[in-house]
């Protein structure tokens, strides 16, 4: 009784599920092609893909209970409480929401890639180091005594750095020795 009654309510959530995955395939596709176009990390590549996933679904979540004759009143409501609670819990992790949106603003906008050799000038601990990964919250820099540093992604967008040489790593000496 309970499907015959909303059977148009879950043909239309059906069809705008199908809408948002052919959505999310193209603009995935489209991630892809920007990526491989502007030589940007495979891992880099997934993550932004995977934001588009959430928002999406995030997408999604706000559409069905429309279908299903949920009034926008209720809906106000309902979210204005959730995300007071999400705000007031995520006040407490400020820093990693930080370094998520520099993550994002440095797949779209970073001027350096994986192998390029950059010195971050920060007064307490300048850095110095071939970029090895960029993540979703931290940068991968090898500096020159081999060890891994890794440098949170919000701290990369607050302080001067320079590019010392692109593709640093794969730079070789004559004798086989990685030049660092």
């Amino acid at each position: 009784m309970f499907f015959q009654s909303y059977q148009k309510e879950f043909i239309y959530t059906g069809i705008v599920l199908l809408f948002l995955l052919v959505t999310r395939y193209f603009i995935n596709a489209l991630i892809g092609k920007i990526s491989k176009k502007n030589g940007i990390n495979l891992a880099r590549t997934h993550l932004m893909q995977r934001y588009v996933s959430v928002a999406l679904f995030m997408l999604a979540l706000l559409i069905i209970p429309f279908i299903f004759g949920t009034k926008a009143n209720d809906l106000v409501v309902l979210f204005s409480s959730v995300f007071a609670v999400i705000g007031i819990g995520l006040f407490a992790i400020w820093s990693i929401l930080s370094n998520i949106t520099s993550g994002i603003i440095m797949f779209l906008s970073f001027p350096y890639k994986v192998g390029d050799k950059i010195k971050i000038h920060d007064h307490d601990f300048p850095l110095e180091g071939i970029i090895e990964d960029i993540r979703a919250f931290q940068l991968h820099l090898r500096i020159e005594n081999g060890d891994l540093i890794t440098y949170p992604n919000n701290l990369m967008l607050q302080k001067p750095v320079t590019l010392i040489k692109k593709d640093a790593i794969y730079d070789v000496l004559d004798d086989g020795t990685d030049l660092i």
